[in-house]
């Protein structure tokens, strides 16, 4: 592993992880911070059910592990994920993060990222107390489901106005989209304060009951008027390289953001418009492979990924 230079324990990054199916992106997305010379940690904050194995493998890498409890709404005001969207259901306890007040700063992180540059001005970027910073959630709803928000259209996406790395000012919203974010890159100065009024939020508003995207729209309701845009290149999702064509310089991204289908589920046939960038991703995971030496558990990271193709291209 490369290792990352001594910076302020003060701050870091931090990312979920519950459960192994996710472990070789976490271990991936620690390993492209270093490589990329950052001067902050990785943390997994992690509930009870992450496995021993992976628990050690992760102590192996130098990652700390802070263990917290899962989160959740009480049942009375938990609603009904679709079907396509039942792997949100996890993802409150990400909210967590905003109790770790030991540090003085956390850059929440989705474990299916890659830093492809060095991003540390997230973690020493101004910041008021009780604001957090994010990239604007793409709302066009390229594949059209029926169950996204009806004004979940192009024109009413923030990406839309953006100016290549500039992202919308909120002076300038201008749509009820505007204020939506994008949770799988947070920064956010931890506060007890902070984390019961999310808390008290989660248990008693009536509209967590119908969030379709669980801490991603809490997350946009309680910090509404304290959400400081900044530019998707931090949280790059890989369909934005083809919805916001106009936007995506490679050059710009910082931070790739693996939304729906993860790389490690299969090969991309070279045809899919998400093959170059899910070719990083492998890129970055035979860096690790090679970084790994003799040091024990490669299988088990291994046996988490798939190099066969996609099954519905073989025909």
């Amino acid at each position: 592993m490369v290792a990352a230079a001594e910076g302020s324990q003060g701050k870091a990054w931090a990312t979920l992880l519950t459960k192994t199916s996710y472990l070789q992106g976490a271990l991936v997305l620690a390993d492209s911070l270093a490589r990329h010379r950052s001067k902050y940690p990785l943390v997994v904050f992690a509930t009870q059910e992450l496995p021993q194995v992976a628990r050690d493998i992760l102590d192996a890498r130098g990652i700390r592990i802070r263990d917290i409890d899962y989160l959740e709404p009480p049942k009375e005001n938990r609603g009904e994920l679709d079907e396509h969207d039942r792997r949100f259901a996890d993802t409150w306890t990400k909210l967590r993060v905003f109790e770790m007040t030991e540090f003085e700063r956390l850059v929440l992180l989705d474990s299916d990222m890659l830093c492809v540059r060095n991003m540390d001005e997230l973690l020493e970027m101004p910041l008021d107390d009780g604001w957090i910073a994010a990239a604007h959630a793409c709302t066009c709803n390229p594949r059209k489901l029926a169950h996204y928000p009806k004004e979940w259209i192009p024109e009413n996406c923030g990406h839309t106005q953006a100016r290549l790395t500039t992202p919308l000012a909120p002076s300038d919203f201008s749509k009820s989209t505007h204020d939506r974010l994008n949770s799988g890159l947070v920064v956010l100065r931890p506060s007890r304060s902070t984390f019961d009024g999310i808390v008290s939020f989660l248990n008693t508003d009536p509209r967590v009951a119908t969030y379709k995207f669980p801490d991603q729209d809490l997350l946009a309701d309680f910090f509404k008027d304290r959400f400081l845009p900044i530019s998707y290149r931090y949280n790059a999702l890989k369909t934005l390289r083809y919805c916001h064509a106009e936007m995506w310089r490679d050059e710009d991204v910082k931070n790739v953001h693996f939304i729906l289908k993860k790389p490690w589920y299969y090969t991309l046939p070279e045809s899919d418009p998400d093959y170059e960038v899910h070719a990083w991703w492998w890129k970055a995971f035979d860096e690790l492979e090679a970084s790994w030496g003799d040091a024990p558990h490669w299988d088990e990271i291994a046996a988490t990924v798939n190099r066969e193709p996609r099954r519905d291209d073989l025909n």
